[in-house]
């Protein structure tokens, strides 16, 4: 079975972090080490099809979850704290539900247990256009993708993944063609009957929708032993846009 890449900072109790859609580990680098410096061994872990793991034409959260099985298992992983933002957060709920005995304390960061309709439809139009060029400069990519993503915050996150395949010639980490092919595996719930019982953290930006009040049900349904939080002053990408307060929570919890 093909092993997850990784980025390992420090030494301590394991803490694994998996990064939402179209992201990878290294966003959560400035994170992992303020973690590894409080006695943390940080597992930066980029999933299937995303940054530098591996490209496979099966893309599901059943999928992913085996994938961090088979990475725990390669390291010598008994036990870890997990942190999953958004699709990595899905990952990480689906794996402590099938896997709880692997689990010491699991943080969700700003997305619940239930379904999401599909939103991504501008972005992956953007990513597009950009898998289809012939790129030789940041700038122009960051051009051709403001065409379909104005904000200019989501292009930086996006352009992330840019990176030289060969001299002249930029390319995207990601493996586009099957991420867009299952884009409707991104938003699936949660099972009904899935369940956890071990220390459960969720955090929600302040000013982001994925986890709204009448979520909080469902989230004790699944995770009976769940701490629903909010981080002020963001939204969906809330350990981006308030790091010290994000990190502040899960530390304390931790």
């Amino acid at each position: 079975m093909s092993l997850l890449h990784s980025r390992i900072l420090g030494e301590g109790q394991p803490l694994v972090i998996l990064h939402g859609f179209l992201g990878m580990g290294d966003n959560w680098k400035t994170l992992a080490n303020k973690f590894a410096a409080d006695g943390f061994q940080v597992h930066l872990v980029d999933q299937r099809n995303h940054g530098r793991s591996f490209h496979a034409s099966g893309f599901s959260y059943e999928l992913m979850a085996t994938d961090l099985l088979a990475y725990m298992d390669h390291h010598g992983l008994d036990k870890a704290n997990l942190i999953g933002h958004s699709m990595g957060g899905k990952t990480v709920m689906e794996f402590a539900v099938n896997h709880p005995q692997r689990v010491l304390k699991l943080i969700v960061a700003d997305i619940a247990p239930k379904s999401y309709p599909q939103h991504h439809q501008a972005i992956l139009k953007g990513l597009g256009l950009l898998w289809d060029a012939q790129l030789d400069s940041r700038s122009q990519a960051d051009e051709l993708l403001a065409t379909e993503v104005p904000d200019a915050g989501v292009r930086q996150f996006l352009l992330k993944n840019l990176y030289w395949k060969e001299k002249g010639l930029l390319g995207l980490r990601m493996n586009l063609p099957v991420l867009a092919e299952n884009i409707e595996e991104v938003g699936k719930p949660l099972a009904a009957d899935a369940h956890y019982t071990g220390p459960t953290l969720f955090l929600k930006g302040a000013r982001s929708d994925y986890i709204l009040p009448m979520d909080e049900i469902l989230i004790k349904r699944h995770f009976p032993e769940a701490q629903v939080a909010e981080v002020s002053a963001a939204g969906h990408w809330l350990h981006a846009e308030n790091p010290r307060e994000f990190y502040q929570k899960v530390l304390n919890f931790l």
